[in-house]
């Protein structure tokens, strides 16, 4: 018997909800809850039965979010709002004594750095409360976490270079739009990248590093070096890891819309000042731009994220090679979602059920890994994420 409270009412948010409304006997008593209270209803209204219950809440407001959860009283929290809003429903968390779990690590609306220290710095203070966070729990950061963690677990006795290989290779029939919020999606994007590399993190311009990269089912895709969050725990929790990376896939149309809005300022995250009202350009395109929600019906192709590892067993070298493929198409027909949005927010629900289960336990801050994967993984397939793997075979990103 088990009450959950989800924040966020996007393309994720919906996924969430269906995902816990189908499974009753760990998630009894369901709210929905944004700034946004149609949006909540829609979503409830399509679920039906009475299953989702829904609220109104400013996520940047803390006492608004500490009276929401003492009226509704969950045992735990799914943070799928904006990443600058992590801090304030950790702080509702923690007064009201309520576990946590997010998809994407905090980062401040002024300048463009996401990294887990802010989230981090949480840890004694939900120690000390009795309660758990679990941050990251998509799929990249979340599942790649688990992926890591399940080799680590069955494959190697020290993992020593680790690759993030992320294919989109959908088409959704848009000159230009982004798979989830386009203005965190652009801030991502046109930050410098990093990647882990004996000891040290290496910076790279935006987009510099870049190789087509071999993905199952789809062929060779263009892929892009960048930074993201999950190098930073995955690095700290394996720290026999000499290199960690991270690959996106990008098209050559959206890397030349992106370059275009770039040169003209509309990616900036500086206000400007527009017929006396100061406005931030990248809010302003956010505006603009197709809402990532709406992309679903018609979409159609592939996703393939994976974990590429190479490192030692018994002492030789061995690669291990650990994906899913999702289907736009069967994603919509599935929960009227695009498959990134799928693709997060089914895991975000196991998340919570490893949690609130017991499978996964804990007080205080933690990242996937660092809790066992098997069960995680089991629940993968079950819920429409089916994994594959390799072992001992060449890697695509070596070649």
């Amino acid at each position: 018997m088990s009450k959950v409270l989800i924040i966020g009412a996007g393309g994720v948010g919906n996924v969430v909800a269906r995902k816990c409304a189908a499974v009753p006997e760990v998630f009894t008593d369901i709210m929905l809850a944004s700034r946004t209270l149609e949006k909540c209803n829609q979503i409830a209204r399509d679920i039906g039965g009475d299953r989702v219950k829904t609220a109104q809440v400013d996520a940047d407001n803390v006492p608004e979010l500490v009276n929401l959860i003492n009226k509704f009283k969950p045992d735990m929290v799914i943070n799928v709002a904006l990443p600058y809003q992590d801090l304030t429903i950790m702080d509702a968390c923690l007064e009201t004594k309520t576990h946590y779990l997010d998809t994407a690590n905090y980062e401040p609306r002024d300048v463009a750095k996401f990294e887990y220290s802010w989230q981090w710095a949480y840890h004694e203070r939900f120690k000390e409360a009795g309660i758990m966070a679990l941050l990251g729990c998509g799929f990249d950061p979340g599942v790649t976490g688990v992926f890591t963690a399940y080799a680590a677990k069955h494959y190697f006795d020290e993992m020593q270079y680790l690759d993030i290989v992320d294919c989109n290779a959908g088409d959704h029939g848009k000159a230009f739009a982004t798979n989830f919020n386009p203005e965190i999606n652009i801030r991502e994007i046109t930050q410098n990248g990093r990647y882990w590399e004996n000891g040290k993190w290496i910076e790279t311009k935006p987009l510099e590093i870049h190789k087509p990269i071999d993905y199952p089912e789809i062929g060779e895709r263009e892929s892009y070096l960048l930074y993201h969050e999950e190098l930073e725990s995955l690095v700290k929790n394996f720290p026999t890891l000499k290199r960690a990376r991270f690959w996106m896939t990008f098209g050559q149309q959206y890397i030349t819309y992106l370059n275009v809005l770039q040169e003209v300022g509309m990616t900036s995250i500086k206000p400007i000042t527009f017929k006396g009202v100061d406005i931030v350009p990248l809010e302003f395109l956010k505006a603009v731009l197709p809402e990532p929600s709406s992309l679903g019906e018609g979409y159609k192709g592939q996703t393939s994220i994976g974990c590429q590892i190479r490192g030692l067993k018994d002492g030789r070298e061995r690669t291990y090679y650990v994906w899913n493929n999702c289907d736009h198409t069967e994603a919509y027909r599935d929960v009227k979602a695009q498959a990134v949005s799928f693709t997060t927010g089914v895991p975000a629900m196991i998340g919570a059920m490893m949690m609130l289960t017991g499978k996964w336990t804990g007080q205080g801050v933690f990242n996937v890994e660092e809790f066992n994967p098997d069960p995680f993984m089991e629940k993968l397939s079950v819920y429409g994420l089916p994994w594959h793997e390799k072992v001992d075979e060449p890697l695509p990103v070596e070649k």
